[in-house]
């Protein structure tokens, strides 16, 4: 049911109805127990080969932004972000018929979060014009790099996302979205920084960030 649920999204086939149903709820006790499982990555892998469709067998994720990249990203963020979906928190028409599936324990995404993040860097990441960096790289130090780090490297603990080596169309298009509030589960703080940030300022922010290597240790 999975299989065929990702592969009719990932074409844009998926019935009406799919797109329209709203996840289950979890309660907070749930959510947060949730949060705490450790995933295995050998049982993962398999979990994750549902993933491929869209994310790519080796979790590139797509270089024109429509999907992320995966590998290498915290496998706490990868979870939080998956749960928030599940649960209700986070809007993602496309994911939620998937992660919403009765047949998908949370340990199993557990363990797919953390088959992930044992994947390489790998494949070619979708950079921004290249023209705006210095403008985005005074953003970034200013704004962002007290949480991403000053490598982009994220925070697993915090549950605060790996930047570098992101596809600048993903990174353009939640960066609009965490501004304008139409994304769920931003993070107030985040959410906050952004609302004064003009679209040239969002596009540079995002330009820098897809420029940014992937972090050297994981």
């Amino acid at each position: 049911m999975i299989r065929k649920l990702a592969a009719l999204i990932c074409l844009g086939l998926a019935p009406q109805w799919v797109l329209a149903e709203l996840p289950p709820k979890m309660t907070p006790v749930e959510v947060q127990a949730a949060l705490l499982l450790k995933g295995n990555p050998t049982r993962g892998k398999a979990v994750f080969a549902e993933c491929a469709g869209c994310h790519r067998k080796d979790g590139s994720g797509r270089v024109s932004g429509t999907i992320p990249r995966l590998a290498g990203q915290h496998a706490s963020v990868i979870l939080k972000q998956l749960i928030d979906i599940r649960s209700g928190k986070r809007i993602n028409a496309l994911m939620a018929p998937i992660v919403e599936d009765p047949d998908l324990s949370l340990e199993a995404i557990a363990d797919a979060a953390s088959y992930a993040e044992s994947l390489p860097v790998a494949g070619p990441t979708g950079k921004g014009p290249g023209n705006q960096t210095e403008r985005g790289r005074a953003l970034y130090s200013r704004d962002c790099a007290g949480c991403h780090g000053n490598a982009g490297e994220g925070d697993a603990t915090r549950y605060y996302p790996r930047v570098a080596a992101q596809h600048y169309g993903y990174l353009l298009r939640e960066l609009n979205m965490i501004r304008d509030g139409a994304r769920g589960n931003s993070n107030a703080d985040m959410a906050a920084v952004l609302k004064p940030y003009a679209a040239a300022d969002l596009d540079a922010l995002a330009d820098y960030m897809s420029q940014m290597p992937a972090p050297v240790t994981r």
